[in-house]
């Protein structure tokens, strides 16, 4: 019995985690169908989002739902702001031009956080921190059911706002076929500014469910690496794929710390995005139509 229990505990665990590597990866598909680029800055973008809410609830004393609001849309903000005056100017360009950017606006990202807040680990009080859910005899954690929860709601929140919005459809038909939409009277440049807009938002999501967890420093975004292998697991382009593949890889972690000697857990997300390149590079949920052009 208490095997299974402490089973269960390294599901949710993992489960929690692989919602913040789920999280990212949404980032990074969200922007690779619209503008088939890859942003690897994801993650330091999270890490600035989590820095924000740090400095609008710790140093400005604001109450924890107003200030992880206001760090949304501040990070949103910079999001949109990122694609119009920099990010722009490479499209059409090599991916390769594109991936190095995006690796050079991480390293300066980095940099300004460090210089900005310092290189030691900073967290801020949360409703869950330090408060715990017995669910008999299961201990849980409620930042990790927190995370959970989170994560459903504001996948939910994406899905209607995509499926019955005017906003969502016009930027579904973006990403599909440009030359239709801008023809069709649709803003496409604006459409992809709020599209990366979208996208550093649920990073700065990400990066305040995990700070319960995680204190907030800046090395966080490397947590971008394994959300790059879920979404390669889930199928690159596919929302719901970058998900799962974040669950997958997060309890995958969990199990192999636990069962396994030290150091497999750190590896884990590499091998399994190994084996997903060798197995079936596609992904899990690879959709089947082509972007028409």
């Amino acid at each position: 019995m208490e095997d299974a229990a402490r089973l269960l505990q390294l599901v949710v665990n993992g489960a929690a985690a692989g919602c913040i590597y789920g999280l990212i990866a949404l980032g990074f598909v969200l922007i690779y169908k619209a503008t088939e680029m890859i942003n690897f800055a994801q993650g330091d973008i999270m890490m600035l989002g989590g820095f924000f809410a740090f400095s609008l609830i710790a140093h400005f004393g604001l109450n924890y739902w107003i200030g992880a609001l206001l760090a949304i849309l501040l990070t949103a903000a910079f999001g949109f702001a990122l694609d119009a005056v920099v990010l722009r100017r490479v499209i059409g360009q090599p991916q390769f031009a594109v991936v190095m950017l995006t690796l050079g606006l991480g390293f300066i990202f980095r940099a300004y956080a460090g210089i900005t807040w310092g290189y030691d680990s900073v967290g801020f009080e949360t409703p869950f921190t330090n408060r715990t859910i017995n669910l008999h005899g299961l201990i849980l954690g409620q930042d990790n059911v927190s995370i959970i929860v989170g994560t459903v709601l504001l996948c939910g929140v994406l899905y209607l706002f995509f499926s019955h919005t005017r906003l969502g459809v016009a930027m579904q038909a973006s990403s599909q076929n440009q030359l239709a939409a801008y023809y069709m009277g649709i803003p496409v440049r604006t459409v992809f500014s709020l599209i990366w807009a979208i996208s550093a938002g649920v990073a700065a999501v990400a990066g305040i469910l995990l700070s319960p967890v995680s204190m907030i420093d800046v090395n966080m975004g490397f947590l971008g690496i394994k959300a790059f292998a879920a979404a390669v697991l889930g199928g690159f382009g596919s929302i719901p794929g970058a998900l799962v593949g974040g669950v997958v890889i997060g309890i995958v972690e969990q199990l192999a710390g636990y069962f396994l000697p030290a150091g497999f857990q750190e590896v884990t997300s590499n091998v399994v995005l190994l084996a997903t390149l060798i197995l079936r590079p596609q992904g899990l949920f690879a959709e089947i139509a082509g972007k028409r052009v």
